[in-house]
């Protein structure tokens, strides 16, 4: 593991569907980016351009997650649920602030709006549905407390 935060290679040198209990379930979208082969597997079927990419996009990601699920694959499991969370408050982010931009460049917070962009609000929305269906999934919730042992 590679502590640079500057570092753009992986931030594993591990394989964690080789190496599933070296897997930590961390906080929110952490290690969206660095944990593979999940990433790899993930990242392309991403995007929240539109309602209909989200849809297309969390649909293909919710359909990883049920393979994951059926391999009982905690760590693809939980990814699938960072990347499904990830489209929400990435489109989000763009419904409430115009471009996305939620800093001046002084790094004061800008007020959100109430919707900067409606297409981005409904794209979140699509990601939202996924993302709870895996939260309330009973297998998701077994399989993340059994991994937390």
């Amino acid at each position: 593991m590679t502590d640079d935060p500057g570092d753009d290679g992986p931030e594993y040198d591990v394989d964690f569907r080789d190496h599933p209990d070296a897997y930590e379930i961390g906080r929110g979208e952490e290690g969206v980016f660095k944990v593979e082969p999940y990433k790899s597997e993930l990242l392309p079927l991403w995007s929240y351009a539109d309602e209909e990419s989200a849809e297309d996009a969390a649909e293909a990601i919710y359909e990883r997650y049920e393979e994951y699920r059926e391999d009982d694959d905690f760590p693809g499991m939980d990814m699938a649920r960072k990347y499904l969370q990830m489209g929400y408050t990435r489109a989000m982010r763009y419904a409430k602030y115009p471009g996305g931009t939620k800093y001046d460049d002084d790094g004061t917070e800008r007020e959100p709006e109430q919707w900067a962009d409606e297409e981005k609000r409904r794209a979140a929305l699509v990601f939202e549905s996924y993302w709870e269906r895996v939260r309330e999934d009973e297998t998701y919730r077994e399989a993340k407390e059994r991994h937390r042992e």
